[in-house]
């Protein structure tokens, strides 16, 4: 009987420690995040910090050399076209040598022959505007009467606005060359009796905004000097320096999105020009890098966005391509093995190593191709303890 209670106690060592043995070598269980692969809309963008811009400004100059008088204007202040915006003392007309006649008075000829061309120029945006006016209202007709499609319609909408921007601003040029002409025409014309010319009224070639005062107090300034800024700031458009890889990626007319601009909701913008050329900019690493402007505008010039003025901070996400039913998983489940990407995909409480096909990719999502089904689930951020075959527990889902 003792013989056979120490055999048993025996195989009760033996089989506890065969226990701890098998705990000690038993697999661990990881515990990991899950996403699934789900079908929706993707939105790939081009994100980049812009600026609000006065898309028409005028800087108003001394017309004659003098003293101007303090401006009494405020930042903000609106004024009419026409108006008196400053004023300039004269004093003295300066007696003009020979040399100095002949530059004034190829300056008055070179003036009224820009304005002449800026008038030439405005006639052919009007032209260009009627025959735009006429052709959507032909297009209006017929896609009432379904013989053109709505979206030719809407091109000939959008023809329409765009030309009455260029009749706006060869109005502006035109406004602008007439200023300067009498700008040149003061600098030759007669003295006043007794010599003085007196007080030169400086008026405002167009309606808007004070948008900057350049000169405050009364001091002495030469011809050509400018005093203060104006525009309107209901006219604003949006510039954004993006980098050259990017701005090849991007198309006239391409949907956009404001935000960060001191709300919430962001507003609706399109790319209205892409300038032609580029420019150096070196970045906050002291990385030198190739940028191109692209300019933005809004597409309710008249909603919250008035509140925005000149020179505001804000950040713009260009759409380079949109699907509204896109097969996506999120970016962060992939990594690289080899030269494909691939995902550790959760089966029967399992990790398995799977390779996937992916097109376009947000910071956020990347379409699948090939190689994911809708409704996998997907473990994010994988580690190092995660290989082909362990066991892991969804610790969080999405």
């Amino acid at each position: 009987m003792m013989a056979l209670r120490a055999h048993r106690s025996a195989l009760f060592g033996v089989l506890g420690v065969g226990a701890v043995v098998a705990l000690a070598f038993w697999p661990e269980t990881v515990s990991v995040d899950v996403a699934t692969v789900t079908r929706g809309p993707l939105v790939v963008t081009v994100d980049e910090e812009g600026r609000t811009r006065v898309r028409e400004r005028f800087i108003v100059s001394a017309p004659v050399s003098g003293r101007v008088l303090r401006i009494e204007l405020e930042p903000g202040d609106r004024v009419e076209r026409g108006a008196i915006v400053a004023r300039v003392d004269a004093g003295p007309a300066p007696l003009l040598d020979a040399r100095a006649r002949e530059e004034a008075q190829a300056a008055v000829n070179s003036a009224r022959a820009a304005l002449g061309g800026a008038r030439a120029e405005e006639q052919r945006a009007r032209a260009a505007l009627a025959q735009a006016e006429r052709e959507l209202d032909r297009a209006r007709r017929l896609t009432a009467g379904g013989a053109l499609a709505a979206q030719e319609r809407d091109a000939r909408d959008a023809e329409v606005r765009l030309t009455r921007e260029s009749v706006a601003t060869a109005s502006y040029a035109v406004e602008a060359a007439a200023a300067e002409l009498l700008r040149a025409e003061a600098r030759i014309g007669p003295a006043r009796s007794g010599g003085a010319r007196g007080v030169v009224a400086v008026r405002a070639p167009a309606s808007g905004v004070i948008l900057r005062r350049l000169r405050e107090s009364e001091s002495v300034v030469p011809a050509g000097a400018p005093l203060v800024e104006i525009g309107d700031p209901a006219q604003l458009e949006i510039v954004s320096d993006l980098l050259s890889t990017d701005a090849v990626r991007i198309r006239v007319g391409a949907r956009a999105m404001v935000e960060q601009w001191g709300s919430e909701d962001g507003l609706e913008a399109a790319v209205s020009r892409i300038e032609p050329a580029g420019f150096t900019k070196v970045s906050a690493l002291g990385v030198e890098e190739q940028r191109v402007n692209v300019i933005l505008d809004l597409v309710d010039p008249t909603g919250e966005d008035a509140v925005l003025g000149d020179a505001y901070r804000v950040d713009v996400r260009i759409v380079v391509w949109e699907a509204p039913d896109v097969l996506q998983v999120p970016t962060a489940a992939l990594f690289r093995r080899g030269e494909q990407w691939a995902v550790y995909v959760i089966r029967d409480g399992r990790a398995h190593l799977t390779p996937v096909a992916i097109g376009r990719r947000t910071g956020r999502d990347a379409e699948v191709v090939q190689g994911l089904a809708q409704g996998a689930g997907v473990i994010m951020h994988p580690s190092d303890s995660i290989d082909d075959g362990v066991r892991v527990a969804a610790l969080n889902r999405r």
